[in-house]
């Protein structure tokens, strides 16, 4: 299921008026058409992580990494490390 499924729904009932709209999403325009460029290496057979913090805390992890010499995604690496042993886990790295 698409994550805009029900933004889609909303555009199609909301253009009932207008039958000669052309509401589908692929057909925005050039400003919106997406085009995906192949995954860097970095990234390949990786999976993200994404989560919301305060600015507090972004600012506390990027100034921890810098001042130790490591990319953020490293101390986070290393903190997702700890909290898996915290929890009797192995650690996985990387």
């Amino acid at each position: 299921m698409s994550r805009f499924a029900n933004l889609a729904d909303k555009q199609k009932a909301s253009t009932k008026d207008t039958p000669d709209c052309d509401v589908s999403p692929r057909s925005a325009g050039p400003a919106t058409t997406a085009v995906t460029a192949p995954a860097p290496p970095s990234r390949i057979g990786r999976k993200a992580i994404a989560a919301y913090f305060s600015p507090e805390m972004s600012l506390a992890m990027h100034v921890c990494a810098r001042k130790h010499g490591l990319s953020l995604q490293a101390l986070m690496a290393e903190a997702f490390d700890d909290v898996l042993r915290k929890h009797g886990e192995s650690p996985i790295g990387d």
